[in-house]
């Protein structure tokens, strides 16, 4: 993967109602460069309004949105996006018409902080077959991307006519030929199979030792464990318990609010 230079991502005090109803409860979360973060918890525990406020979808009733101390918490999906933020989305958002490479290229083609004129002029030259320098950067990032989540035998297939797994690793692709510094996954495992899930783990690990600060939102909690430095957990809103993996699988209040106790080693007594 092509090295990148990661960003710390801070969510500080962050507070999101809707109605009476408080989705997110002044919560303070981080990610570091290099670093894979998971929030976890139960159905209806406030995670996606978060990650909707930590990427622009949402704006924040109290808190701020930091990057590498910059505060951005007024600005668009657009501009975090320009800024080095990348995402993937708990429903699939790809172009079901376009095959798989031009699904990618969308992202690589937008690496630029051109502005908008800049960048769909750029496009449009390429289509009619001025290669320019930028073109070919985009095109060699886009096949590096396909070999790397093993996308190239569908590369020219619609991306309408693929599985829901498969177009979970196309909807990744695209975030990765955006070079992100912090890239945010929302439920990345959702709907692949066990072989599609231990790659999923593989890349996201290989995303992050490129300098890459990543969050996740998964409810696989098997991933989380295997993949997460750090996990944070929620309940209601509210954060309950944060620490490395094997902490939390052991914590009585996460244990309560969401946790099987299948995935739980308890050690017997000596």
């Amino acid at each position: 993967m092509t090295g990148t230079t990661g960003a710390r991502l801070d969510g500080v005090g962050v507070v999101k109602q809707f109605g009476g109803l408080t989705a997110v409860d002044d919560l303070t979360v981080h990610v570091e460069a290099g670093e894979v973060v998971a929030l976890i918890g139960p159905n209806g525990a406030g995670k996606t309004t978060l990650f909707q406020c930590l990427t622009g979808g949402e704006r924040p009733d109290a808190g701020r949105v930091l990057l590498d101390d910059q505060d951005i918490t007024a600005k668009s999906p657009d501009a975090r996006a320009r800024l080095g933020i990348g995402r993937t989305f708990q429903r699939l958002a790809v172009f079901p018409t376009m095959t798989v490479a031009d699904n990618l290229g969308v992202g690589a083609e937008n690496r630029t902080n051109s502005g908008t004129v800049v960048r769909v002029g750029a496009l449009l030259l390429g289509i009619l077959g001025f290669a320019f320098e930028d073109i070919r950067r985009h095109r060699a990032r886009v096949e590096e991307v396909l070999d790397q989540l093993d996308l190239q035998q569908v590369r020219d297939a619609p991306a309408g006519t693929l599985s829901t797994g498969t177009l979970r690793l196309v909807e990744l692709g695209r975030a990765l030929c955006h070079d992100p510094r912090v890239l945010l996954l929302d439920e990345p495992a959702s709907g692949l199979d066990i072989a599609e899930t231990q790659h999923l783990q593989h890349v996201i690990r290989d995303v992050a030792a490129s300098g890459v600060a990543v969050l996740l939102v998964e409810h696989d909690v098997d991933l989380v464990f295997d993949v997460a430095d750090r996990v944070y957990a929620m309940a209601e809103g509210r954060l309950i318990a944060t620490g490395g993996p094997d902490e939390i699988r052991r914590d009585p209040a996460v244990l309560e609010a969401y946790l099987d106790v299948t995935y739980v080693d308890v050690e017997a007594p000596s």
